[in-house]
């Protein structure tokens, strides 16, 4: 079982920015594999970037350059940077950790919508 809280979601132009937070307990934060996932209305779920414990970072091809996955460890928190956002990064943006996803346990979730 898993807890996170996602926010930050929203309606933004062609080219705007958001900051997505995912907060995490603790043990969550400190034990497992944090990352940010959409789905977009009519697809499948896809991963957006992922953190590792070790550092490493994934990022999907079509937002390489201009997403960045971070996190706080004193608040037990991950980010998603989104700059120049384009309509097609309009998708429900999810936060979870490798388990989460193993067990197909999500969260709701939060709502980016991209458009003029």
């Amino acid at each position: 079982q898993v807890q996170l809280v996602e926010s930050g979601g929203g309606l933004v132009q062609p080219g705007g920015s958001l900051r997505l937070s995912c907060a995490t307990s603790g043990s969550i934060f400190s034990n497992y594999i944090m990352g940010w996932y959409r789905q977009a209305p009519g697809k499948q779920r896809e991963p957006v970037a992922i953190l590792s414990s070790g550092g490493s970072i994934n990022y999907a091809d079509s937002v390489k350059g201009r997403f960045t996955i971070s996190k706080d460890n004193a608040k037990n928190t991950v980010y998603l940077q989104m700059n120049s956002l384009k309509p097609e990064d309009t998708a429900v943006y999810y936060c979870n950790t490798n388990l989460g996803v193993r067990l197909d346990h999500w969260g709701q979730g939060t709502q980016v919508t991209v458009s003029s």
